[in-house]
């Protein structure tokens, strides 16, 4: 054997160990509010950004954060606001207006694959 290993030996199959989304569909019913949008989606995406991080507090103002290159950038949105926003059938995507302006948010959700193949190798 070489100083590079077996050479004929062929290499290992590299295998993920996360649950990747497969598909994202958009929850854009015209008959949904803003908020129960927001309660039941698993992504959003402000103003063309993806969001990592979204959340409604104790009194339903929503926070959302994301990362535009190297600036975080943050909204918050007040009930009042949640409940003024408008769904626009045409880009399919509502639109907010806070205390910065106007922003089209558009609330995902997630489907995943399941990950059968490690839960077959913790029962071995």
């Amino acid at each position: 054997m070489g100083a590079f290993g077996d050479w004929r030996r062929p290499a290992p199959t590299l295998r993920y160990h996360c649950v990747f989304a497969q598909r994202s569909t958009a929850m854009t019913a015209s008959t949904d509010t803003l908020l129960d949008a927001l309660e039941h989606c698993d992504m959003l995406e402000i103003d063309g950004l993806h969001a990592f991080d979204f959340s409604l507090d104790e009194d339903d103002n929503l926070h959302i954060e994301c990362m535009d290159g190297r600036a975080l950038k943050r909204w918050e949105f007040s009930m009042a606001q949640i409940a003024a926003a408008t769904f626009d059938p045409d880009l399919k995507s509502w639109i907010i207006t806070g205390d910065s302006g106007e922003h089209r948010l558009l609330p995902m959700e997630a489907f995943g694959g399941g990950d059968d193949e490690d839960e077959t190798n913790e029962e071995a």
